[in-house]
C-alpha cells in the first residue's frame, strides 16, 4: 500500500465490463491540468484549471486530432472533493475500448493506475474521514440488504465514530492529569479526582460492553443470518427449502437421504439477508457417503445463527423426545421447531399440538401453507431492535477486536482504582485502552493495518 503522494491516480469507478456510460476517476495534484491538456469544449474554448468547483462540461476527449469520445467532465478542486485533491469524474460511452483507451492516454501523461482502495485511502489520510467510516464505504457498497446497508450507512455517517471519539476524549483528558501525578510522584499529589475518574471508568465500561454486545447482531446483519433446516430424511428440509425460495433449488424425492451435501441459498426477508442451509437427513445408516452428509450437517448446526427443525407429521409421537435430544445436544442454539406435512393432521391434532408446545410452527411445505408465517417468526427472531432505534451497531470484526481489547484494558483500570494500586500501573493500562480506541477510529495506524483494510477495496473506490 503506497502512503500519501502528490502523484496523480486513475481507475474506472463504475464495474468493469460494457455498458451505458463508465465514469473514470482521476485525483492528484495534477488531475485537473492533465485532463484539461486532452480535453476540448463543446462550447468554445473553455480551461478546466479555471472553471468553478462541481461543475460540470460537456466536450471530447482527443488523442492530438483524434476524437476518442464525447463526455461530460466532473470538477472538484481541493479541499472540497472526495479525496481532498483536485478531482476528475470522466463520463464516458461505456465501450471496453473506449474505457481503456481514455485510461491509456492520462496513463500516457505520468498518471499511475490506482491501487484498491487509494482514492478512499487518500481520503482518510486527507482527514475527510476517520477510518471506521472508510471501512464503511466498503460495507456501504458490498451491502446486499436493507438492514446492511442501514448499518453501513450509520457508521459512514459517523455516528460509530463520534461515540468512539467522546470515549476516547473524555479518557484522554483524565489520563493526560494521571500522568502529571506521576511527572509529580515525589510531591504524592493528585490531580484527578478518583471518584470522578472511577464514575468516568465505569460509564466507559458500561459503553464498550454495549457495543461489543451489538456485533452479535452487526455481523449477521451484515453477512446474513446462517439458518440450518434440519431433522430426519424425507422429512421435508429440501421442500421447505424451494417453499421459501420459490425456486427448485433443493432436489426432492420420496427416496429417504437424497440430500447428501449441504445447499444453500440467500433470501432477503424484511431487509434482512438469510442464508439457509439444506442439510442432509439425520438418521444411522451404513452407506459412506450420506454419512459424510451427516458429518457436515452437525458442523452447520454449530455454525447457524438460527436451526429450523423439522418433524414430519406423522411421526408426532416422537415430538416431546426429539425436541428434547435437540436442545440437549445445542442448549446455547435458537432452535425454532416445525411440524411439516400439516396436510396429514386433523384440526383436532393441530389444536393439542398448539396447547402442548407454544413456540411451535405447523405447516405444508408442499402445499405451501403456513410459509408466511414462518417468514414472520424469522423477522421476530431477526431483533432488529437496535437498528429501528437508530442505536450504534458493531459489524466491523476488526472494531469488535478492538473493543474487546479496549474493555479489557479498562477492567484492568477499574481493578486497579479499587485496591488502590498505585498511579503508575493502572497508568499503563490507560494508555493500552486509548492505543485500541484510537485502531478504531485511526488515530492510531501502521501501514500493515491500512495495507490490510483498503486491499479489500474495489480499484475505483
Amino acid at each position: 500500500m503506497n502512503s500519501i503522494k502528490n502523484d496523480t491516480i486513475i481507475a474506472l469507478a463504475t464495474s468493469a465490463g460494457v455498458g451505458a456510460i463508465a465514469v473514470i476517476r482521476l485525483s492528484g495534484l495534477n488531475a485537473i491540468e492533465i485532463v484539461n491538456k486532452h480535453f476540448k469544449s463543446k462550447f468554445g474554448k473553455k480551461e478546466l484549471t479555471t472553471v468553478k468547483s462541481h461543475t460540470i462540461h460537456l466536450g471530447n476527449i482527443v488523442d492530438n486530432d483524434r476524437i476518442i469520445d464525447e463526455v461530460l467532465v466532473s470538477i472538484f478542486k481541493n479541499p472540497n472533493s472526495y479525496t481532498g485533491e483536485n478531482v476528475v469524474e470522466i463520463n464516458c460511452h461505456g465501450s471496453v475500448y473506449i474505457q481503456q483507451e481514455i485510461i491509456q492516454l492520462f496513463i500516457k501523461e505520468g498518471v499511475r493506475n490506482a491501487d484498491a482502495g487509494e482514492f478512499t485511502l487518500r481520503a482518510f489520510l486527507n482527514g475527510k474521514m476517520d477510518l471506521s467510516q472508510a471501512e464503511a464505504v466498503a460495507d456501504l457498497i458490498s451491502s446486499t440488504s436493507a438492514a446492511s446497508h442501514q448499518v453501513a450507512l450509520q457508521q459512514m455517517r459517523g455516528g460509530f465514530s463520534t461515540e468512539i471519539e467522546n470515549l476516547r476524549q473524555q479518557l484522554l483528558n483524565f489520563a493526560s492529569l494521571i500522568e502529571l501525578e506521576l511527572d509529580f510522584a515525589e510531591e504524592d499529589v493528585e490531580f484527578a479526582d478518583r471518584t470522578e475518574f472511577t464514575n468516568l471508568i465505569n460509564k466507559i465500561s458500561i459503553v464498550l460492553k454495549r457495543l461489543i454486545d451489538s456485533f452479535a447482531l452487526g455481523n449477521v446483519l451484515k453477512n446474513g443470518i446462517p439458518v440450518a433446516i434440519v431433522g430426519e430424511p424425507n422429512v421435508g428440509k429440501s421442500t421447505l427449502l424451494n417453499a421459501l425460495l420459490n425456486e427448485d433449488k433443493a432436489i426432492v424425492s420420496h427416496i429417504a437421504g437424497t440430500t447428501r451435501d449441504s445447499i444453500e441459498d440467500e433470501i432477503n426477508i424484511e431487509g434482512v439477508a438469510y442464508r439457509f442451509i439444506d442439510t442432509a437427513g439425520i438418521r444411522n445408516t451404513e452407506d459412506f457417503v450420506e454419512n459424510i452428509g451427516i458429518k457436515k450437517t452437525f458442523e452447520n448446526i454449530e455454525k447457524a445463527q438460527l436451526v429450523l427443525h423439522l418433524i414430519d407429521a406423522s411421526k408426532i409421537i416422537f415430538l416431546e423426545k426429539s425436541i428434547k435430544e435437540l436442545k440437549e445436544k445445542y442448549p446455547s442454539k435458537k432452535i425454532l421447531t416445525i411440524v411439516n406435512k400439516a396436510d396429514l393432521l386433523t384440526e383436532n391434532d393441530i389444536s393439542k399440538l398448539n396447547s402442548q408446545f407454544s413456540d411451535l410452527l405447523i405447516l405444508s411445505a408442499k402445499q405451501k401453507s403456513g410459509i408466511e408465517e414462518l417468514t414472520n417468526t424469522l423477522t421476530q427472531l431477526a431483533n432488529k431492535g437496535a437498528l429501528s432505534n437508530n442505536e450504534t451497531i458493531v459489524s466491523n470484526s476488526r472494531h469488535f477486536e478492538a473493543l474487546n481489547n479496549a474493555y479489557n484494558s479498562i477492567k484492568e483500570v477499574q481493578k486497579g482504582l479499587e485496591a488502590q494500586i498505585s498511579t503508575d500501573l493502572f497508568a499503563i493500562d490507560i494508555r493500552q485502552a486509548l492505543f485500541h480506541l484510537g485502531e478504531i477510529t485511526g488515530e492510531v495506524t501502521t501501514e500493515d493495518l491500512l495495507g490490510n483494510i483498503f486491499a479489500n477495496f474495489c480499484i475505483g473506490k
